[in-house]
């Protein structure tokens, strides 16, 4: 086990050990009979419910990527970035927009490739911009899930 997935598992049992004292503590308000308690419980049993539903969420999409990541492992098509790296190991600007220029019209000769997402997604997170990764990823499963080579 990596110590990203050990983290994110110690992490996720914490949260969900306090989303349980939280939602122990809103059936209690609830049970009270005061109606400042049963409001204020009905209140706190919402976020649980959320917090539960967003750690469902990323698990999920984590578990997702690192399948199609482990798929392209067992494929030998890892994208590699030849990024010009500065002494801090975030690439510097024109080398990120050579690599990104390049995925990019690899996605958009292909838009049907989950490949190039994918690796378009990586590029995005090499160089920091987390959302447009995030995206990017997103776009990767759901054409994975579409294909017929997973």
């Amino acid at each position: 086990m990596t110590s990203a997935k050990f983290g994110a598992l110690l992490m996720t049992a914490l949260v969900v050990t306090y989303l349980v004292l939280v939602a122990e503590r809103s059936f209690a308000l609830m049970a009270s009979g005061e109606p400042i308690g049963i409001a204020i419980g009905s209140a706190m049993i919402f976020l649980p419910a959320v917090a539960f539903w967003g750690i469902f969420m990323e698990l999920r999409f984590g578990l997702r990527i690192e399948k199609l990541g482990s798929f392209l492992m067992k494929e030998n098509a890892w994208p590699s970035f030849p990024f010009e790296l500065r002494p801090s190991g975030r690439p510097t600007k024109p080398s990120a927009e050579a690599v990104f220029d390049i995925y990019r019209e690899k996605v958009e000769a292909d838009e049907k490739n989950w490949k190039s997402w994918f690796a378009l997604g990586l590029a995005y997170d090499a160089a920091g911009d987390r959302a447009r990764a995030r995206k990017a990823m997103r776009q990767a499963i759901s054409l994975s899930n579409n294909s017929k080579t997973l």
